[in-house]
């Protein structure tokens, strides 16, 4: 999905909402664990309740792998199924793969190519390895890739935070060098919710490409704030909610509830974007 194509279904749909699938084995509700492959068909009905009201999905890889080869069919059925649907979905790896130049050819093959069993439209990666781990995931015509810039977890002050001998910081650091790398047609960083009030500097040092947001929800980030620093003329945001959508209700009526939340978010997205 190249970026033209993902503006106009953020503003067709009127969202910029990304499901989270972390589908946890140990979370999902009873009624889906008689099933064959109970991960799938959890999936298959939190797509089929929250499609009207979402524009990308994404599947957190740690919850796939952990399963084996039980999970990776899994998840090969999740994206298959979003497949059918071709353009009404964007669709993120979230995998923060980054390593040696060779290494992340072979990432980038298993998940972005042509030939993938995937077949991702983007994928999460970490810059810490620099230039050559990060450019043979931008080489896929149309894929994405999803640089970690400002992270919403308690150990981004670790790091993150650090700064040179001219005071700035690592995350502006790499979100300024990174633009080396990429365009705003094949680049996007993840910036966390949490971190809202930082949205004016990332906004000043990468005016134009798209933020991937997590944090919203269950991690307490507010979406007003990162809409009120972050949304541009072509949106230029993807708030990502997992938990707070997928494990809302553990009944039966799990998708139908889930369904609900994503349609509570959307609808204030929609109102932001006709502002």
């Amino acid at each position: 999905m190249n970026r033209k194509e993902l503006v106009d279904l953020i503003y067709r749909k009127k969202s910029f909402l990304c499901v989270g699938l972390d589908s946890d084995k140990s979370k999902l509700p009873e009624c889906v664990l008689t099933k064959e492959d109970p991960v799938f068909e959890f999936n298959k009905a939190i797509i089929d309740a929250t499609l009207p009201y979402t524009v990308a999905y994404k599947p957190n890889l740690a919850f796939y792998e952990s399963q084996g080869i039980e999970g990776l069919v899994s998840l090969k059925k999740t994206m298959d199924y979003l497949h059918s649907f071709d353009k009404e979905c964007f669709t993120i790896a979230d995998a923060k793969r980054g390593d040696i130049g060779n290494t992340s050819q072979q990432y980038a093959k298993a998940f972005l190519s042509p030939e993938s069993d995937f077949g991702f439209d983007s994928m999460t990666i970490a810059p810490y390895m620099g230039e050559d781990s990060v450019k043979p995931f931008t080489v896929y015509e149309n894929k994405w890739v999803i640089l970690l810039a400002l992270t919403s977890n308690k150990g981004a002050n670790d790091f993150q935070f650090t700064q040179d001998n001219q005071g700035t910081k690592l995350f502006e650091q790499v979100l300024t060098k990174a633009q080396e790398w990429g365009t705003k047609d094949n680049l996007m960083f993840v910036c966390g919710a949490t971190q809202a009030e930082m949205f004016s500097t990332i906004r000043r040092i990468a005016p134009d490409h798209f933020l991937l947001v997590p944090g919203v929800g269950a991690q307490g980030g507010s979406l007003s704030e990162v809409c009120k620093y972050g949304l541009t003329k072509e949106c230029g945001l993807l708030v990502n909610s997992s938990r707070g959508i997928i494990f809302a209700d553990h009944s039966a009526d799990f998708a139908k509830t889930a369904a609900q939340k994503a349609k509570e978010l959307q609808e204030e997205m929609k109102t932001y974007l006709e502002r």
